[in-house]
């Protein structure tokens, strides 16, 4: 089985990435469940106060998906797209969390990573701070308005200093700050390209 994740900041449209190459393929879908996490808007809120519980709830909550999805085999499905790795979880953890809540979190975390599949493509869209916060602000989540910039940086800082370790399977970095692959057909058709039909060595490759 092939399996593909589409990861990125904070609105950078990995999930309607997702759904527009499922239509297409008739891949399986595993999107993350955020909407559902009745800590999220609290920690937007009150982040000390909830960053703990809130990056535990995420850990349980994406070990169960993943190992429900991805872990079990379906002979009637070849392609299965994500929207999320399990490793985001880390990322995430390593801003919120205090040094010893983190401690206790990568103790946690390192046990249940043997269990997770790695993927056969990893697909990071690298979109501007200043994107992503118009791209938030157009979808209109209430609870993420007011999301500090910092925080994104932070994030998008998170993720390329990971890649820089990430040596087991292939990461694709696409540049789609000036992209409209939701509204612009050439603009999507070069993404699934990129993400359908080439193939990358192990470690990272920048397109």
């Amino acid at each position: 089985m092939q399996y593909i994740v589409i990861e990125g900041n904070i609105g950078a449209g990995k999930s309607t990435l997702v759904n527009m190459l499922a239509a297409d393929t008739g891949a399986r879908v595993v999107l993350e469940q955020y909407a559902d996490n009745p800590f999220l808007p609290k920690f937007y809120s009150n982040p000390d106060k909830y960053s703990f519980p809130l990056e535990l709830s995420f850990l349980a909550e994406r070990y169960r998906q993943l190992n429900d999805k991805i872990a079990q085999t379906d002979l009637f499905q070849t392609l299965t797209i994500a929207d999320y790795y399990f490793v985001k979880s880390l990322i995430f953890a390593r801003i919120t969390l205090e040094d010893d809540e983190f401690t206790l979190y990568r103790q946690l975390f390192d046990i249940i990573w043997q269990h997770i599949p790695m993927p056969s493509l990893y697909v990071y869209l690298h979109s501007s701070v200043e994107r992503v916060m118009s791209n938030i602000k157009a979808r209109g989540r209430e609870y993420e308005q007011n999301i500090d910039p910092e925080y994104l940086r932070k994030i998008q800082d998170s993720y390329l200093n990971y890649f820089k370790t990430a040596t087991k399977f292939p990461i694709v970095v696409i540049s789609t700050t000036e992209m409209d692959f939701v509204h612009n057909q050439a603009d999507y058709e070069k993404m699934k390209e990129i993400i359908l039909q080439r193939q990358f060595p192990a470690g990272v490759t920048y397109v």
